[in-house]
């Protein structure tokens, strides 16, 4: 029998046998009574309603036991990331996925540090360029070029390109977006600097992007209205990646046609980066 339904019975039977005695029960028994029974009917009422309410501890034991068996929810590893970091250098520690999943986030070296990719908040790739990896003309000669070291911010050394002196400017890169997100709108830009003294922008820069089916966006940029002394974004373009538009994009600026010598100008790399 419920635990209620108990307290119910043996409260009604203590009444019936003081009604058998044939003894009739004072005003103040009477009012005495009438209280303990509101009382008890009241604490029947609370602790069925916290029988309802109130979970069993062993289903709460089981609860528990399923969470800690499945786990937190898992963590959402970037798109071909393993391919990508068989370039990697030193190798990543992969030996949980909370671990993989922190280095993703901070960033990782690729390609002896001439790359540098990482994850956003929404698990996409992202890529940045370094100078190294790009294809600059004269950038081999010393008259022309200097590569001076610059540490970011994350205590890593990486070498940027510093123009010294040319009037054939061409600065450019390729890469394949295999490596990127699937279905994700995607923008490339430069990150330069101009450096006093700087000379030779009075004609603008040209800046193209071609897309893997051929396709191309071009613009150009006056570096003359550009601020100096700080890193700045020349935009390239934008593209979605998708498995019909799939291989290598290509990215350039370059100025040769004005056949002014040019200075000042320093490359730190290309960004290649979703867009929201």
């Amino acid at each position: 029998m419920p635990h209620s339904q108990h307290k119910v019975g043996v409260f009604c039977m203590q009444e019936c046998d003081h009604e058998e005695m044939g003894i009739a029960p004072s005003r103040e028994e009477a009012s005495n009574s009438e209280q303990i029974k509101q009382d008890k009917f009241r604490e029947v009422e609370v602790e069925e309603k916290s029988t309802e309410t109130q979970p069993s501890h062993s289903a709460t034991a089981n609860k528990a036991k399923a969470v800690e068996k499945t786990g937190a929810a898992p963590l959402a590893l970037a798109h071909n990331y393993e391919a990508i970091l068989k370039d990697a250098g030193p190798p990543v520690d992969n030996s949980s996925k909370e671990r993989l999943h922190e280095q993703l986030c901070a960033g990782v070296l690729l390609n002896q540090n001439t790359k540098k990719y990482w994850i956003d908040k929404k698990s996409n790739n992202v890529f940045f360029l370094y100078a190294r990896n790009l294809s600059i003309t004269w950038a081999a000669d010393t008259r022309y070029w200097h590569w001076p070291r610059l540490e970011e911010t994350s205590g890593v050394s990486v070498d940027v390109a510093e123009l010294l002196n040319v009037c054939w400017l061409e600065v450019g890169g390729k890469f394949e977006t295999k490596k990127l997100s699937p279905g994700t709108l995607y923008e490339v830009a430069f990150e330069i600097m101009l450096k006093d003294p700087a000379y030779g922008w009075e004609v603008p820069v040209n800046v193209r992007l071609t897309r893997p089916n051929g396709n191309k966006q071009e613009h150009k940029e006056n570096l003359m209205k550009k601020p100096r002394g700080e890193w700045i974004e020349i935009p390239v373009g934008e593209f979605v990646t998708s498995p019909e538009n799939t291989g290598e994009i290509e990215f350039l600026i370059y100025e040769y046609e004005g056949g002014k010598w040019k200075r000042g100008l320093v490359i730190k790399g290309v960004a290649i980066r979703p867009k929201y």
